[in-house]
């Protein structure tokens, strides 16, 4: 049944264009983001919406240009976020617009800190008492401190009582506008059971749901990797691409043989800020290094600067995106979270994938469809000169 299965899936072998470079690729899949806006002007008239979509469907594009449009009308708009990575990314898109911005781009959290609310420490700090110093705050702030729309990418990723402390700065907290961009499938934190099963009680209940399954940002064979995670209704959109590549070694071994796929990559002819080699328990040690400095903010800047390679972990990455990926699978330090874990580094690259790590690991997190989808990869030994790799 298992080979059965694998020949009625097909290939994308057959459709491999090689004339097309993954530069072409990539703009192709800016060009279908950007015919995603036809999204927005058709639901325009709605005022409250959760745009709910699988990895690159273009959430946070939309969520940017949604931004953009409200605050050429004159509109006090937040745009929020929960990551790092993300909050800085967003900052740099909004702070090239020469007309009007967003009062806020960024972190809630640094939201709230800016309207004064003081730091605490521990996580019911943020998922309860945060919220409750915000809302009341929110009692008292004038008319011109409020905002008029809230918009938040990686939606899935906000507590629920941060939900109640934002709108309750908004200019209408029963009826003004707000618009959640969300993946209900990359809850990867796992802190509130999910925002999907929230969705459907309090201030969120009454969300107008859109549904957006059509992947744009990543080729069809990074897509289809990822496919048995992401939905039914998940269907690839871009080019065939080029294979993804599979590099068998021991869990142990991971961090190195990642490593040493950078390097071989580079040589290849990619250039060292198209690649990022993402781990899904341990640091790397360029990582662990800013980590251990608590240099997160130069961090992120020298990704965000794309100078050169980044070393990152897949819980940070979310909402991000490079041309290559090393997936480094050097372990989980939660089976439960295994899944979300994978769903997210392999879906990050936009032209080439490399997963690295032991299959019967992967097998154990991510089931037996993603065993089949890495069947159809690439068997790749960093260290074989390319000269003497054997005839395909």
């Amino acid at each position: 049944m298992e080979r059965i299965e694998r020949q009625l899936a097909g290939s994308l072998d057959g459709g491999t264009s090689a004339h097309v470079s993954p530069r072409e690729d990539e703009d192709t899949q800016d060009h279908l983001t950007e015919r995603q806006a036809v999204l927005l002007q058709a639901t325009r008239s709605l005022t409250r919406v959760r745009f709910t979509g699988g990895a690159g469907s273009g959430k946070t594009w939309l969520a940017v240009e949604k931004a953009r449009m409200l605050s050429k009308q004159g509109k006090r708009v937040g745009l929020f976020c929960y990551n790092k990575g993300l909050g800085q990314y967003l900052q740099d898109r909004v702070s090239s617009w020469r007309q009007a911005k967003p009062i806020f781009t960024g972190e809630f959290h640094e939201y709230v800190r800016q309207l004064g609310v003081p730091d605490g420490k521990g996580q019911d700090y943020f998922d309860i008492e945060m919220p409750r110093l915000l809302r009341e705050l929110a009692g008292t702030m004038e008319p011109e401190q409020r905002l008029d729309a809230v918009i938040v990418d990686e939606a899935q990723d906000f507590a629920p009582l941060w939900w109640e402390a934002l709108l309750a700065c908004t200019a209408n907290p029963d009826e003004g506008e707000v618009y959640a961009f969300m993946d209900d499938r990359q809850d990867v934190y796992q802190r509130w059971g999910g925002l999907t099963a929230d969705l459907n009680h309090g201030p969120t209940a009454t969300f107008v749901p859109i549904h957006i399954d059509e992947n744009l940002r990543n080729t069809r064979k990074i897509a289809e990797t990822f496919k048995p995670f992401a939905g039914e209704h998940f269907t690839p959109r871009g080019s065939t691409g080029l294979p993804v590549r599979r590099v068998h070694c021991s869990t142990e071994e991971a961090l190195d043989v990642a490593g040493d796929c950078v390097d071989a990559l580079i040589d290849e002819g990619w250039a060292n800020n198209q690649i990022a080699l993402l781990t899904t328990k341990e640091r790397h040690p360029v990582h662990l290094d800013y980590f251990s400095r608590g240099a997160t903010d130069e961090y992120w800047r020298e990704f965000h600067a794309g100078e050169a390679e980044f070393y990152g972990h897949v819980l940070g990455f979310k909402g991000l995106e490079r041309s290559v990926v090393v997936l480094c699978v050097n372990g989980f330090k939660d089976m439960a979270r295994a899944t979300e874990q994978l769903y997210v580094g392999l879906s990050r690259a936009r032209s080439l994938l490399v997963v690295v790590g032991d299959s019967e690991l992967l097998e154990e997190a991510g089931g037996r469809e993603l065993k089949h989808s890495l069947s159809r990869a690439e068997a790749w030994d960093p260290l074989l000169d390319p000269d003497e790799a054997p005839a395909a």
